[in-house]
């Protein structure tokens, strides 16, 4: 492990797209897509069937790299105030797309219940989408401070929350690099003691279900990597034909 955060490991292009992330992030979509899809049975052969992890921690993983690769030039070449910015322009970007997103799909679900008003699936309920419409003035403020995340809605919330610890992470790194461990593996513990977590909704004690203090350990263990933080172990070919055969 380097002392510093120095320039980026051998064998990475910090700044130059590498098309092996894409490849994977569509492959853990994929797999994402036959996880949700019911009655499957390719469900027995996802990668959570076989390990402690699956297509979600490969997407975050691979996210933490692509980022390292969108904004770790810009922190090098233009220092942290730069970088910083570039980062808070994301963030804005993500969290329109969010409230967007929401509103898109909520207007989506309104529109199949009036299609099918006789059906035996209540669109809206299904999201949980009822108290939204029950007190729009109310939960549309929620919608809008995040502090109202319906199901399946916190994803991106999630990203915005990682992405705002950015800064901080790399100026860490700049001191020492064992910091940046230290910091990520305190807040996912904090994380998993439900110590650390963010509300849903005003009317429950339910948190985001993706809990971005646990999963910025994940994205950032690719980040550190892709920044050359560390170095990754090397390629085993033992190790590579024993997950073939598994």
């Amino acid at each position: 492990m380097t002392s510093k955060s120095a320039a980026p490991a051998a064998g990475y292009a910090v700044g130059i797209r590498d098309p092996r992330l894409d490849f994977f992030r569509g492959i853990a979509m994929f797999i994402i897509l036959i996880a949700h899809t019911p009655g499957n049975w390719l469900t027995l052969w996802i990668p959570a069937r076989f390990g402690f992890s699956d297509a979600t921690e490969i997407f975050v993983f691979c996210s933490g790299m692509a980022s390292a690769i969108a904004f770790g030039r810009v922190f090098r070449e233009q220092g942290l105030g730069m970088g910083s910015a570039r980062v808070g322009f994301r963030v804005w970007q993500v969290y329109w797309a969010h409230v967007c997103l929401f509103i898109a799909i909520a207007a989506t679900m309104v529109v199949l219940n009036a299609m099918f008003p006789d059906g035996d699936r209540n669109y809206v309920n299904q999201l949980n989408l009822g108290h939204f419409f029950d007190r729009p003035m109310e939960n549309l403020v929620g919608i809008l401070t995040l502090t109202y995340v319906p199901n399946y809605f916190d994803i991106l919330p999630m990203y915005i929350v990682i992405l705002v610890m950015m800064p901080v992470m790399v100026f860490l790194a700049r001191i020492h690099v064992l910091l940046v461990v230290a910091a990520s593996l305190a807040i996912w513990l904090a994380a998993n003691f439900e110590w650390l977590n963010l509300p849903a909704e005003p009317w429950s004690e339910r948190k985001w279900f993706f809990n971005p203090f646990g999963w910025q350990f994940v994205f950032y263990t690719g980040f550190a990597v892709m920044s050359g933080w560390f170095r990754p172990p090397p390629v085993d070919k033992r190790l590579f034909w024993t997950a073939v055969v598994i």
